[in-house]
């Protein structure tokens, strides 16, 4: 990545080299993979909030002040450059400001991940979806769809932080068909980037324990309890990723949990073409 901007409240991670090799989407660039940090220390980092509820459902009074309580303290940790762990509707993530390089390089480096990898960025609305990509879909694709546990890839605007996925003129956008990330999003007021709560190559996360050794790493964990169901392969096989930057024609990037309904959707309703193999 780039030399990354200051955000304040964290460190910057250092910038990662550039290379040449074929990435993403047809991209020139090779990916460094960054290596996690050493072994977790006794005590964890992170402070714990409980979400009433499950997360899923907006909390209505009196549990209404323990929801704005974590709402406020996840924004004012996100606003300060920090990364924070967050319920979705598929998996637990990890989070920070999309526009922050710092951010982006510590999510990176706490995951051990491929900088050739790229982050999808979260929206609370639908509409903030013009803001950031280049929409060559009909609106009422994209209400079908969003929200939901699909990530659809489209063409990102100048909106988008330049060190955000360097390597492609794509992004993948989700808006979690989840109460507390929606209002999330909308609080933070600006893209969050988003990735799942594990490290690279390891199983994602279903409930908090599971990803306890990155907690001190983490400035803030929301816990929304256990997201689906933990003895199913298929809850862990996160979002369905769709390109839709092509006219008229779809590809699924990764089959994810909602394949068969998202196919649906696009094939049968809007008369999209496939364009890419579901198993490549």
């Amino acid at each position: 990545m780039s030399p990354a901007r200051p955000c304040r409240g964290l460190r910057a991670a250092v910038a990662a080299s550039v290379g040449l090799s074929e990435g993403p989407a047809g991209s020139a660039r090779k990916g460094r993979l960054l290596r996690p940090p050493g072994p977790a220390r006794a005590a964890p980092g992170a402070r714990l909030l409980r979400l009433p509820g499950n997360g899923a459902v907006r909390a209505a009074s009196p549990e209404r002040a323990g929801w704005t309580e974590a709402l406020r303290a996840a924004v004012g940790e996100l606003r300060s450059g920090a990364v924070v762990a967050v319920p979705t509707d598929t998996l637990y993530g990890l989070a920070c400001s999309a526009s922050c390089s710092a951010a982006l390089d510590a999510v990176y480096r706490l995951k051990g991940r491929s900088e050739a990898k790229p982050l999808a960025v979260c929206l609370g609305r639908v509409v903030d979806v013009y803001r950031y990509c280049h929409v060559n879909v009909p609106e009422g694709l994209l209400n079908d769809l969003l929200p939901g546990p699909v990530t659809l890839v489209m063409e990102r605007s100048a909106e988008l932080n330049k060190d955000l996925n360097p390597f492609t003129p794509l992004v993948g956008i989700r808006i979690p068909d989840h109460a507390f990330m929606q209002d999330l999003a909308q609080m933070f007021g600006g893209p969050l980037a988003l990735t799942s709560a594990n490290l690279s190559s390891q199983p994602s996360s279903l409930n908090v324990e599971e990803f306890q050794d990155l907690w001190p790493q983490l400035s803030l964990v929301i816990d929304g309890g256990p997201i689906g169901d933990g003895k199913s392969p298929k809850c862990r096989l996160g979002s369905t990723v769709v390109d839709l930057s092509v006219p008229g024609k779809f590809g699924i990037i990764r089959a994810g949990c909602a394949l068969e309904n998202t196919t649906d959707v696009l094939q049968r309703k809007y008369g999209l073409l496939p364009h890419r193999d579901p198993a490549e």
